[in-house]
């Protein structure tokens, strides 16, 4: 039998304490691929979602319907009409091309609107009043998906990444896919079990490199070892810049129909990351202390790698900030990279200056100067000026296209300083290669990320150290205005269980 299947991608990571909203164009910046056609052209091969559920349609010869694959680099509040017009692109499908056998959806679990804390759980709400309730929809999440319960009753299959940095996407569509086909085929009968505790965030962000994430998955790779009615195990660490109620770590174990058993899996899982609540790998040094480790380092032919966590625009950081690049400066590093460095107007000037022109330019620091330090005034030569255009080529996003924008590189003293015009963290060695420059020939690669860098720059770097430069995504959460988090909470209350 040709089961018939309907596939969307709609995914934001929301910083609601970011200024900058997500409208439609925000998405267009990163990848907003329309209809079949766009898709199918743009996302085949490449290692994303979509691309997984194209593998799942293949293999199992589904009549696959195609209508939206977007993701927008984190920011602010989804504005209502971006979530109206492309989620309203996966509702118009199921309207105009239904009934189907089952539904695909690649979600981020952490979006946040105008209007809707939880946007997946409404866009989720349409879907169902469309479908009706015996359509089964399986999904894919990111690991920092802020996932609450209304969400399990709305859905069959969830399988989240395994992986972070993330490398995993197209892979795990593929796994949600199986289990659609499973469930379409009456082979087993899906349902979600939930679970979570008062944490703000939790299983070191994620961290899949270290405990206590190790442990967690090989728990759960021995528990779906050892029982065939456990589909599949999500440990979602949670996206902790957002203030909304439903926030935090939680754990999604799709079972085999209702028992109680699934319940206390995911219960077991979720104490065990309660239990581990305080571990945090990472040393957060100061900018100065970061510079100051990078001028004293002893080259051995790899670079030294800091990566400004507190500025990562993947976790909706703006991606302006300027400590870092200061302190930089002000040890007179040599032979050193920075970047991405958001700024436009900036970026605009050197391409009119052209390459060669010597000059002295304000730089960054132009969205909030509160987070991460506000704007330089640096002298040096533009020695790139680029359209901003690259081909991922590294783990995490392979085949995908993507661009800064209008881009250039100035050099000051011994540091080139990449100037974007669209922003995104630092995933892959061709943000900087697609610019002129080779950070594996740098003694020192400063660049904007907290783990995701990891996939791409850990393999050739000599040392990775990472700083917190005050900047909007900064670890220290007390910085925060929460006002909307479920209350006690970890650890801005004293939490006992």
């Amino acid at each position: 039998m040709t089961f018939r299947v309907l596939i969307g991608q709609f995914m934001h990571e929301t910083n609601t304490f970011a200024v900058k909203p997500t409208d439609v164009a925000a998405f267009e910046r990163l990848f907003c691929y329309r209809g079949a056609e766009q898709i199918v052209e743009h996302l085949t091969g490449t290692n994303c979602e979509t691309a997984g559920y194209m593998d799942a349609a293949e293999a199992h010869g589904w009549d696959l319907t195609h209508t939206v694959a977007c993701f927008a680099t984190p920011s602010g509040l989804v504005t209502d009409a971006a979530f109206e017009e492309l989620g309203g692109l996966i509702l118009d499908g199921l309207r105009e091309g239904g009934p189907f056998d089952g539904i695909a959806l690649a979600l981020h679990g952490a979006m946040s609107t105008e209007s809707f804390e939880d946007a997946e759980t409404e866009l989720l709400k349409r879907i169902r009043a469309i479908a009706g309730p015996d359509v089964p929809i399986c999904t894919t999440f990111d690991l920092h998906a802020n996932v609450g319960p209304d969400f399990a009753g709305l859905a069959d299959i969830v399988c989240s990444y395994r992986t972070y940095p993330h490398i995993d996407m197209r892979v795990r569509a593929r796994r949600a896919g199986g289990l659609l086909q499973q469930a379409m085929a009456g082979e087993v009968r899906p349902r979600l079990y939930h679970a979570r505790r008062p944490l703000l965030h939790g299983a070191d962000g994620g961290r899949t490199d270290t405990e206590p994430m190790i442990s967690l998955l090989a728990k759960s790779d021995a528990i779906m070892a050892a029982d065939p009615g456990v589909l599949d195990i999500s440990i979602n660490a949670g996206f902790e810049h957002a203030d909304i109620y439903d926030i935090g770590p939680n754990v999604i174990v799709t079972g085999d129909g209702q028992d109680e058993r699934f319940q206390a899996i995911a219960e077991s899982l979720m104490d065990d990351i309660w239990a581990s609540r305080g571990k945090v790998t990472n040393t957060y040094l100061t900018t100065g202390a970061a510079a100051e480790i990078a001028r004293s380092h002893n080259w051995n032919g790899n670079p030294l790698v800091i990566a400004d966590y507190a500025d990562n625009p993947g976790a909706g950081a703006y991606g302006d900030a300027t400590n870092l690049l200061k302190a930089m400066l002000d040890a007179n590093l040599q032979d050193a990279c920075f970047g991405p460095l958001l700024d436009p107007e900036s970026a605009a000037d050197m391409h009119d200056a052209g390459v060669g022109a010597k000059g002295t330019f304000t730089i960054g620091g132009k969205t909030d100067a509160r987070f991460g330090g506000g704007s330089l005034l640096v002298t040096g030569e533009v020695i790139a000026a680029t359209d901003g255009n690259f081909v991922c080529d590294g783990p995490m996003w392979a085949g995908m296209k993507k661009s800064f924008g209008k881009s250039a590189v100035l050099r000051s003293g011994g540091v080139d300083i990449l100037i974007v015009s669209q922003i995104m963290q630092i995933t892959d060695l061709q943000q900087f290669l697609a610019n002129g420059i080779d950070p594996r020939k740098k003694r020192t690669v400063a660049l904007k990320s907290m783990q995701h860098f990891r996939a791409a720059y850990e393999p050739m770097a000599d040392t990775v150290i990472v700083c917190d430069s005050g900047a909007l995504a900064s670890p220290d959460l007390s910085r925060l205005p929460f006002t909307k988090v479920r209350r006690p909470i970890y650890p801005l209350d004293p939490v006992v269980l």
